[in-house]
């Protein structure tokens, strides 16, 4: 009896990662990875391990993560996406399957990454969406904090910005674009009451540093409230030295928009949880 022909899968998770120990698998269990291979398995009836496109840290969302494993369960793309998410915690959720060729690799494959980070601009802190935004109560400056993110864009050595377990062999990224936008008024006239409003920053590079945005987000931050002029960011990629830069900001409002991957290998660009951030 011949044995079943192995098939390489693609899917894409979204999931809400306030309550896990980031993606990569732990002894605890509590990880996205671990609650998807677990799920993934129960549907194959077989182990199913994954690779992804990159790793989010604890309390980091994801709105198109992807990974590829191996199976010979013959299925359709879409009673995989109905399946495995039969056997996934409410907050995680497969949106999409893809049969791919044995060459595709969801990390080497990508030729960038994309986050996104909301956050929440209020003198009352988040309720409602609290772990799903950041959060400062002080008005930012929109206009510093862009000139400050345009000394970032391009390749540069990002080890100011670069957390001191980061594994990656080199702190050299190259990034492509940072766009800060607001959603409510981002100007309020001297002597007028500020209203709330939520900022979303997002960032594209071909990689990133562990908590590379984090550290990031800080120092954009304390030049929006006016604690550093925009060139500061410049100083502090120029120092090389974490000691030098804001402190890491919160997970809270960081989310992995997902891998960029060449057209050829047809994959979605975007999910449906794209269009539910603020």
């Amino acid at each position: 009896m011949n044995p079943s022909p192995r098939t390489r899968m693609a899917l894409g998770i979204a999931y809400h990662g306030q309550r896990y120990q980031g993606w990569q698998s732990q002894s605890s269990g509590q990880t996205i990875q671990d609650k998807l291979e677990a799920a993934l398995g129960r549907f194959a009836t077989h182990p199913v391990s994954t690779l992804c496109a990159g790793r989010t840290d604890a309390g980091v969302h994801g709105l198109m993560q992807v990974v590829h494993f191996d199976t010979t369960v013959q299925r359709t793309p879409f009673s995989w996406v109905r399946g495995t998410n039969t056997f996934l915690p409410t907050d995680i959720a497969v949106q999409w399957a893809r049969p791919v060729p044995d060459a595709f690799h969801a990390r080497a494959c990508a030729t960038a990454r994309r986050y996104a980070y909301v956050l929440l601009q209020s003198p009352v802190r988040p309720s409602v969406d609290a772990g799903r935004v950041g959060w400062v109560f002080h008005p930012l400056d929109g206009d510093a904090m862009r000139a400050a993110a345009a000394h970032l864009l391009g390749e540069h050595d990002f080890t100011s910005f670069r957390a001191s377990a980061c594994q990656s062999p080199t702190p050299v990224k190259t990034v492509r674009r940072i766009d800060i936008t607001c959603r409510g008024p981002e100007r309020t006239e001297p002597g007028e009451e500020w209203s709330p409003c939520y900022w979303r920053f997002e960032f594209e590079a071909n990689a990133f540093l562990h908590h590379m945005i984090r550290n990031i987000m800080g120092c954009l931050i304390a030049v929006g409230q006016g604690a550093q002029p925009a060139h500061w960011v410049h100083e502090v990629l120029a120092a090389r030295s974490r000691k030098v830069a804001a402190p890491t900001f919160s997970p809270d409002g960081l989310y992995f928009l997902g891998p960029v991957y060449d057209a050829a290998w047809g994959l979605p660009e975007r999910t449906a949880a794209f269009d539910g951030l603020p």
